[in-house]
């Protein structure tokens, strides 16, 4: 089978994560290198925005193989996540078999084979041929605890157990990234699987360094000053502040406007490309576009 490419040090991968337009310090490089190189899990949390997602989706085309996202929410089930039965089909072949006269116990026993059955993303991530895949569990923190304990089965041994079929096991392993925006904390079992990394905001060089390696050919003038407004609004008492995710909406918006330097009446008219919560807004005109601008330069 074909294997995924190798990387021989942490300064290498880091490289090749900046040629995919991903700016990744020294200490996140290391995390991702030791779970390629351990075959571990890689649990990222921290806020919204800061490049959790992001880092599942650049790995999958470093390694060129396929990413499988689970999105998680409350109430996610093992239908959803894991494999169900194709109910419709299972009864088309029941009737089928009854008109050609075969046996009710043989045509039950049949439906409950591999071929009746859909392959959810945790299953399809187990099965999946050629290169392992990149499996990313998405905001894990945003599923039930029952949800949780069952991906235990599957983080400790790569491995699904089907009742009517059996147990499942890759015989290639995913890269699995697990995010978590820390709405509620994560059981310390599933921890314990894990290597761990919490990715904090970046530093104002490091965000102009994203914007510029995203956006390449945007103005200077207009980054840095884009990337210094929202580390102030970063300061504030907001109920959302702004990530990664956000600045670069918002230099996406700006550049669309033709703009190359910030001015009042475009931030003010912009807002609503940085902040997702009408307070929020209003709480930055109350302190004052123009002063704002003013305190970053």
């Amino acid at each position: 089978m074909p294997q995924l490419r190798q990387f021989a040090s942490i300064d290498e991968l880091q490289s090749a994560l900046a040629e995919h337009a991903y700016v990744a310090d020294r200490p996140l490089a290391t995390a991702v290198y030791l779970a390629l190189k351990l075959g571990k899990p890689l649990l990222l949390e921290g806020e919204a925005g800061v490049g959790k997602t992001e880092i599942a989706k650049v790995l999958s085309r470093l390694l060129d193989t396929r990413l499988i996202r689970l999105q998680c929410y409350e109430g996610l089930d093992v239908s959803t996540a894991v494999y169900e039965w194709n109910y419709p089909r299972q009864m088309l072949y029941l009737r089928a078999a009854e008109s050609a006269g075969e046996s009710k116990e043989r045509a039950l026993h049949d439906i409950f084979g591999p071929e009746f059955l859909l392959k959810r993303p945790l299953l399809q991530a187990l099965e999946s041929s050629g290169r392992a895949p990149v499996l990313l569990v998405d905001e894990l923190d945003r599923a039930d605890d029952e949800f949780e304990a069952f991906l235990l089965e599957v983080l400790s041994d790569f491995q699904i157990t089907i009742p009517e079929i059996g147990t499942i096991t890759a015989e290639q392993p995913p890269v699995v990234v697990l995010t978590s925006n820390r709405t509620r904390e994560i059981h310390d079992a599933l921890k314990r699987r894990c290597l761990y990394h919490w990715i904090e905001y970046p530093t104002i060089e490091k965000e102009i360094a994203i914007v510029e390696a995203r956006m390449p050919g945007v103005s200077r003038r207009l980054s840095e000053q884009v990337v210094a407004f929202v580390h102030e609004l970063r300061s504030m008492d907001l109920y959302k502040l702004p990530g990664i995710a956000e600045t670069l909406d918002w230099m996406a918006a700006l550049t669309a406007l033709d703009r190359t330097a910030l001015d009042p009446e475009t931030v003010d008219d912009t807002l609503g490309a940085i902040l997702k919560y009408q307070d929020d807004i209003a709480a930055v005109r109350k302190r004052g576009v123009r002063a704002v601008l003013e305190q970053v330069g």
